[in-house]
C-alpha cells in the first residue's frame, strides 16, 4: 500500500476519532444524577468585557454526589456567576452563600431521565453522521487516488479498509450509548 492509500486511511481515522472525542464531551455535559463540574462547561460570564468559563474564574468542586460548590477568585463576581448559571438553564438554581455558590442537583424523575437520554441519543446519532461525512469525504480522495496511478485493486482494498473503521467507529458510538443510558436510567 503506498503512502497515499496510507495517508487517506489516516484522516478517516483521525476524523472519525475526533468525533467520538467530541460525543464524549457532549455526553459529559447532560447530567445523569450526580454532579460534576462539566455540567457547568460552557456556561459563561461577562470577565471584564471577555466572554470567559466559570471554570477560568472559579474554583469548583464537588464535595459529594448530589452537590457543587463555585468558589470564585474574584469575590465580586458571585452574583455574576449566579446569574450565568441561571441563564443557561441548566435545570438546578445556585445558592449564594457568603462567598461561595452552592448547587443542589435535585434527583432526576423518570421523565426527566428520558428526556436526557433523547437527548443523549440525539447527540450520539450526530456524532454517526460526522463519522459517515468524515468516510464520505475520504472516500471522496480515494476515488481521486485513480487519477494518481495507484492500482485499482489497491483503491478498492482502502476503500474496504475505511469502511471496516467506520464500522468499528459507529459501533463505539453505539456502545458509548450505551454506557450513557444506563447511567442516567439508573436511580
Amino acid at each position: 500500500m503506498n503512502d497515499l492509500s496510507k495517508a487517506c486511511i489516516d484522516e478517516a481515522k483521525n476524523s472519525m476519532q475526533s468525533a467520538l472525542h467530541f460525543l464524549d464531551k457532549e455526553l459529559a455535559k447532560i447530567r445523569a444524577g450526580k454532579a460534576n463540574p462539566g455540567m457547568l462547561e460552557g456556561v459563561k460570564i461577562d470577565y471584564y468585557g471577555a466572554p470567559t468559563d466559570i471554570s477560568q474564574v472559579a474554583n469548583i468542586n464537588t464535595p459529594d454526589a448530589r452537590s457543587i460548590v463555585i468558589q470564585p477568585w474574584e469575590k465580586n463576581f458571585v452574583s455574576t456567576i449566579n446569574k450565568a448559571i441561571l441563564d443557561a438553564n441548566l435545570g438546578f438554581t445556585p445558592r449564594i452563600e457568603g462567598e461561595i455558590l452552592r448547587i443542589i442537583i435535585p434527583p432526576l424523575t423518570e421523565e426527566r431521565r428520558r428526556e436526557l437520554t433523547k437527548a443523549a441519543k440525539t447527540e450520539v446519532e450526530n456524532s454517526k453522521v460526522n463519522i459517515r461525512n468524515a468516510r464520505r469525504n475520504v472516500m471522496d480522495k480515494v476515488k481521486k487516488l485513480k487519477d494518481k496511478s495507484v492500482p485499482e485493486d489497491e483503491v478498492k482494498q482502502v476503500e474496504k479498509e475505511i469502511q471496516d473503521v467506520t464500522d468499528k467507529f459507529i459501533a463505539e458510538c453505539d456502545k458509548i450509548f450505551a454506557a450513557k443510558e444506563k447511567e442516567i436510567m439508573t436511580v
